[in-house]
């Protein structure tokens, strides 16, 4: 199957439903970029997450009034990225409920405070990533971890603040005769927290699961996310013993005799990219070099949750290097490289001049030798007189790469980059 057909495919985890998981539990999965789940009370009913906007929102909570007319008591955030948090007030409205988040919920695209901090630069960046102003189908299949089509109005645009702080590790609470316990697990982010109703073993997982290779970087741009952290947070997650897993994104995991063993070759995953990473360093390698080092052993790359539709092994490889050393690969050569328009001049004058490389990077276009063709596009680009022909070269590579990428974020950010070049 080629990797396009492979994305295709897995737009069937995030077919519109909403499953009953348990006593008077549902989530619905597929109406947003992630999942809204419910639980019904005595007196009341709590909503875990609220998705990424307005729209999403009021769709899903038709569904669950179908279900049930209690009034919302409680809305429980597992994290704060956009998508968890902007439909609190289509669930809130016409009444006060509780709100309950980490202490250190940290707002996504809002980190800088009053401090200086590139937003348009992160609003750019993470619009390509999940493919914001592509065609659905033709152009974003799905987003990796969501469906490819869902509702855009209100993105962002419906957060409520916090009322209760979970501040220590843990705190157990009761909403409307229903026991649950919050718990830390930062993973995907510091602020991260899971629930879990002990009585029938079900657990709110958040981020720190899902039906993927995990985004222990996001090309739209993170810090660093603590590989070591997210692999403790699993064990924790483990340690619980859970007979069904709701996550953040995906289908819940139902079946209880195999919920161990996949949380544990998530982890497994994660501690395998840290122990090659350091293996590799300790060894000299840079980054380029460490891509092609570091594997995943084939028992945990076959997994189907373990295949790269959001993450991708050679980002975390890259994100584990930085996030642990920092910018500089350790070659003297990268201390003070040369201006990129400097360096465009000298590697045309190896070349036999501009018009030399730019029929070099034009062979390759048609030879389809994609990376190569992109990496001399970006060089020719800065030669006088010839951005139109880059630009036209950079735009069919992008293209054809967007093809050939199983992976969702990288395909939607080809495209949304090549539609943006004209």
């Amino acid at each position: 199957m080629k990797p396009v057909e492979k994305l295709r495919a897995h737009s069937a985890e995030f077919e519109k439903t909403v499953f009953d998981v348990g006593d008077g539990v549902y989530t619905a999965v597929g109406y947003a970029a992630s999942n809204s789940s419910m639980i019904i009370g005595d007196d009341g009913i709590i909503i875990i997450d609220t998705t990424e906007s307005t729209g999403a929102a009021s769709n899903i909570f038709a569904e669950f009034r179908k279900i049930t007319d209690k009034p919302v008591r409680a809305i429980i955030y597992t994290h704060g990225h956009r998508d968890h948090i902007s439909g609190a007030s289509v669930f809130a409205k016409g009444g006060e409920p509780d709100i309950y988040a980490r202490a250190n919920l940290t707002i996504e695209l809002a980190e800088g405070g009053d401090r200086p901090y590139p937003t348009n630069l992160m609003i750019a960046r993470t619009k390509r990533q999940f493919g914001i102003g592509l065609e659905f189908d033709t152009e974003r299949i799905n987003l990796g971890l969501g469906p490819g089509d869902r509702p855009m109005e209100g993105l962002g645009q419906g957060f409520l603040q916090p009322t209760n702080w979970v501040e220590g590790e843990r705190l157990d609470v009761d909403i409307c005769g229903v026991p649950l316990s919050l718990i830390a697990a930062p993973g995907e982010t510091e602020d991260h927290l899971v629930v879990w109703r002990e009585k029938d073993r079900i657990l709110f997982s958040g981020d720190n699961y899902y039906k993927s290779f995990p985004n222990l970087y996001a090309i739209r741009g993170t810090k660093y996310r603590d590989f070591d952290v997210w692999a403790d947070t699993l064990d924790t997650l483990i340690a619980l013993d859970p007979a069904t897993v709701v996550p953040g994104h995906s289908k819940p995991l139902t079946e209880a005799s195999s919920i161990a063993s996949v949380l544990a070759d998530y982890r497994d995953a994660i501690r395998h990219i840290v122990a090659k990473c350091a293996e590799g360093m300790d060894l000299g390698l840079t980054p380029d070099e460490l891509v092609d080092y570091v594997r995943l052993p084939k028992e945990l790359a076959d997994r189907p949750f373990l295949q790269e539709y959001y993450g991708t092994v050679e980002w975390a490889v890259r994100a584990y290097f930085s996030g642990t050393v920092g910018w500089f690969d350790g070659n003297p050569t990268n201390l003070f490289p040369l201006a990129p328009n400097d360096e465009a001049r000298r590697i045309a004058d190896l070349a036999g001049g501009p018009e030399s490389l730019a029929s070099t990077m034009e062979k390759a276009v048609n030879d389809g030798e994609h990376q190569w063709a992109l990496e001399l596009a970006d060089r020719v680009a800065l030669l006088d007189g010839y951005k139109d022909r880059a630009t036209k070269a950079k735009k069919t590579t992008l293209l054809a790469l967007a093809e050939n990428q199983v992976n969702a974020n990288a395909r939607n950010y080809y495209i949304s980059v090549a539609k943006e070049l004209g």
